[in-house]
């Protein structure tokens, strides 16, 4: 689907083109320190493709597609469907000469962001939101068959942005954005069960302090399916932070075939 420019402007009071470009930056400032979880990704998924043999791959957040290996699947005559909430000028170039890609923008939270806008946008005391759990947390769908679904890098990212709204514009407490995070995340897999799918998401943060102190709170706040193949890996974030940050993060990784 192609949005029209007043959804697009709530997609930018959002957050969502910012955060976008912000991956992309932080990826070159990091001086290649990603490398290795990139190359988990693109080397799992094409270990999906030879195990499931599909006709079609759908990937949902497809990015950058710094973590996908485009040009060895659409060298093997697979269907690609790539869906993000916005395709970047630089990604629409490198597919406009690929036969059998095909982009889709759509919201993969199931409307979430509309959800969130509609009812969050009023910041004034006597409509305001009392909690995040007033707000509809619908399952995806697609009208076509996806073949091979791919998450890739997006299941606990789907909450982040409407949950910063959120906590701006709503009230609430920290239980309360729990169980939101948790409602998206299930929505998500619930989705994904549906077909043959491969999910890669990072499924807890590791914070280091300036002090040396280590810790690790989970991303990932649900059960994670049966899968016939898992690998795990962490993803070295922020290794060129510099030392004035207070703290940097590294990810655990999963990477699941169900």
């Amino acid at each position: 689907m192609a949005y029209d420019l007043s959804y697009r402007r709530v997609l930018h009071r959002m957050g969502y083109y910012n955060y976008q470009r912000g991956l992309i930056y932080h990826h070159f400032d990091e001086e290649g320190s990603w490398n290795s979880h990139l190359n988990n990704c693109r080397a799992f998924i094409m270990k999906a493709l030879k195990v499931y043999k599909p006709s079609r791959v759908t990937v949902l957040g497809s990015g950058w597609l710094l973590d996908f290996p485009l040009r060895e699947i659409s060298d093997t005559g697979t269907e690609v469907y790539l869906i993000d909430i916005v395709h970047p000028p630089e990604v629409r170039e490198q597919v406009r000469e690929l036969n059998k890609v095909t982009l889709i923008e759509d919201d993969i939270s199931g409307g979430l962001i509309h959800e969130v806008w509609e009812k969050a946008r009023r910041v004034f005391l006597f409509n305001r939101l009392k909690s995040p759990d007033e707000i509809n947390v619908a399952e995806f769908s697609l009208q076509f068959d996806p073949g091979m679904l791919i998450s890739l890098n997006i299941m606990t990212q789907l909450e982040l942005l409407p949950l910063e709204f959120l906590k701006k514009r709503s009230g609430g407490d920290e239980e309360a954005r729990l169980r939101f995070r948790q409602r998206v995340q299930e929505n998500h897999l619930r989705f994904l069960k549906k077909h043959k799918s491969v999910l890669i998401s990072d499924i807890s943060e590791i914070i280091t302090e300036s002090s040396g102190r280590i810790s690790e709170k989970p991303s990932v706040l649900v059960k994670l399916p049966e899968a016939e193949h898992t690998e795990e890996w962490t993803w070295h974030f922020e290794p060129k932070r510099p030392d004035y940050f207070r703290k940097k993060s590294d990810f655990r990784v999963k990477a699941l075939m169900f």
